[in-house]
């Protein structure tokens, strides 16, 4: 069970993965030596699984397209949707993998260079496996935020032109 202090300890770390425990320290009040001790077992229990920072590919030239993909499958006896998405997160392509409530089971963000590469995806290797009875693409066009940060400023907002009759 987490203590309040360790709340904000993790909130904390998710909002910056880099600080030290020193620095951690100053801003909880919690002994350096704790923190260092909380997060190893944190990361040994799976409460902490990874840090990865979150990179802006739209200022690196680098073109990327993503797609959200609505999926529609049949369950399987015994184990629900758990074997498929099991399956399916074995995909380099996908990048988040949910199940959801609603009109589809399966929510996916993928990755590729182009509109064809993330169309051949889903033509080729999601569509095509057994209990996929449906999908539904839709192309991100732009990123405005991600993760709880803004990833386009005010200096960056888009001019219309006035149109006047």
């Amino acid at each position: 069970m987490l203590t309040e202090e360790d709340h904000k300890l993790l909130k904390i770390i998710a909002e910056d993965c880099r600080l030290t425990p020193e620095e951690l320290s100053v801003q909880t009040g919690l002994p350096a030596e704790y923190i260092r001790q909380r997060i190893i077992d944190w990361e040994k229990e799976k409460v902490i699984v990874g840090y990865k920072p979150m990179i802006n590919w739209a200022r690196t030239g680098e073109e990327k397209v993503s797609a959200l993909i609505e999926v529609k499958v049949l369950p399987q006896r015994g184990y629900g949707f758990d074997k498929i998405a099991k399956r399916l997160q074995k995909f380099p392509e996908i990048k988040t993998l949910f199940l959801m409530s609603g009109g589809y089971d399966l929510s996916l963000l993928i990755e590729g260079k182009t509109m064809q590469d993330v169309a051949l995806f889903v033509a080729e290797k999601l569509a095509p496996l057994e209990h996929v009875q449906s999908t539904a693409t839709h192309f991100v066009l732009r990123r405005y935020k991600q993760n709880g940060i803004e990833l386009m400023g005010e200096e960056e907002t888009i001019q219309r032109l006035v149109v006047s009759p």
